[in-house]
């Protein structure tokens, strides 16, 4: 079943239509606008797990931390350019996933870092199963498919324990999947 749900968020009918270039901009756009939502809320939960990390686990975090940041600067300047006003409220996926985020905060280290390397695992495979040279989308794709988050990514599972949180982690590929959902409602 968990399997399922690792191809369903995957290969999620948003990402085909933006490998196909298909998707449409008001689609897309509403997407990218959630995102931003959610990378702030992100933030907000790595500094706090990386507030009670153990000292081995500090430096991926604080890397990601850093990349986040840089992920918010980098939507700004996408937004700009598209046209997207980024403070939208947030929609019924992005708050439910804002309420994971928040209940991780609560989880043991252990639980909250195997949900990081989950969601962000997910976003990079996802990712990459939009590649297509001839998308229009294809400066998103490759931005979020970079070898460096790939290597973070890594990092990240280096430091989870998914044989132990695999219903965490069930919970982070449902959410993930709506969140693909929203975009195409």
């Amino acid at each position: 079943m968990l399997d399922a749900r690792w191809n369903s968020a995957i290969r999620h009918p948003f990402l085909d239509a933006v490998r196909d270039g298909t998707i449409t901009e008001v689609a897309f756009d509403r997407w990218l606008a959630q995102d931003a939502v959610f990378v702030a809320d992100l933030v907000t939960f790595q500094a706090r797990l990386l507030a009670r990390a153990p000292r081995p686990a500090q430096g991926v975090l604080a890397g990601g931390c850093v990349a986040l940041i840089a992920e918010l600067d980098w939507f700004d300047v996408q937004a700009a350019r598209r046209g997207v006003e980024l403070d939208q409220p947030p929609l019924p996926a992005t708050l439910a996933y804002r309420t994971l985020l928040q209940r991780l905060d609560d989880a043991p280290y252990d639980a909250a870092v195997t949900a990081l390397w989950a969601l962000e695992r997910v976003y990079l495979l996802g990712w990459a199963s939009a590649a297509s040279p001839t998308s229009p989308f294809a400066e998103f794709v490759e931005h979020w498919t970079d070898p460096g988050f790939a290597a973070y990514v890594e990092g990240l599972h280096e430091l989870a324990t998914p044989d132990v949180y695999s219903e965490l982690i069930g919970d982070v590929l449902t959410h993930e999947i709506a969140f693909w959902d929203m975009a195409l409602t």
